[in-house]
């Protein structure tokens, strides 16, 4: 289970280092208060040559980031850990060669340091939608070189040059307004283009989203109700102390 492996990659670091994981250098602060209504850049979270940079994010999408969780449904806690009143700005460092995992267990120590976050982890039963291969295999080409985010989309619309497959469901959950969970089996990165006319447009004229998997990437949609991971914020500061 990813939970589990991910504190193995966490004992790993400590055995090695004798310490828990953190970040070489790391700024942590509340974002700028913007006026109602306008719109504001999101980064859920891009590593790349050992820096971790995340904006206007709520602690939700960092425990999201984490923990490898597709949905913020999987984190429980205040009201407010959810909220776009309370995001915050992350730049933080580490070595060039790290990997990204690796990147996750100290962001973690970096929560619990500016915020003293207390966290535990259990499963819980969730309904979602497996995306998994069909049966004549996934249609998919290996990502190309970018220095841009793995993968971009608006409801309808979803493309990327070097997108994780985890990157994709975690767009479609936000974009269908459902639970995707990636149960394909594909770890690399892809290039991706995905069109399909969203169920709710009202000038829907197109493949669902179902046909548009099959066709262009070679995925299909497999309604399951299994347990998860979740995380559950037992105490969280909203204002980070500067370290």
């Amino acid at each position: 289970m990813k939970l589990l492996a991910a504190f193995a990659v966490l004992l790993t670091v400590v055995s090695v280092q004798g310490q828990r994981p953190e970040f070489e250098v790391a700024t942590f602060k509340v974002s700028p208060t913007v006026p109602l209504g306008t719109p504001i850049g999101i980064n859920l979270g891009t590593f790349r040559n050992g820096t971790l940079t995340m904006t206007n994010v709520t602690l939700a999408e960092c425990l999201q980031f984490a923990y490898t969780l597709v949905s913020q449904d999987q984190v429980i806690g205040a009201d407010w850990i959810k909220s776009r009143e309370t995001r915050f700005d992350i730049v933080a460092k580490a070595a060039a060669d790290t990997p990204i995992d690796g990147a996750r267990v100290m962001l973690r120590s970096l929560l619990a340091d500016r915020l003293k976050l207390a966290t535990r982890t259990e499963q819980r039963p969730f309904s979602f939608v497996a995306l998994v291969q069909s049966k004549s295999g996934a249609k998919l080409l290996p990502g190309k070189e970018s220095t841009g985010t793995p993968g971009s989309g608006s409801p309808g619309l979803i493309t990327g040059v070097q997108m994780p497959i985890s990157v994709l469901v975690s767009l479609l959950s936000r974009f269908e307004g459902q639970l995707f969970v990636d149960r394909t089996g594909l770890t690399g990165r892809y290039q991706i283009k995905l069109e399909w006319a969203p169920d709710n447009d009202p000038n829907r004229n197109g493949r669902s989203l179902a046909e548009a998997l099959e066709e262009q990437l070679g995925l299909r949609m497999d309604r399951r109700r299994e347990p998860l991971d979740v995380v559950i914020v037992e105490r969280a500061d909203r204002v980070p102390t500067d370290n």
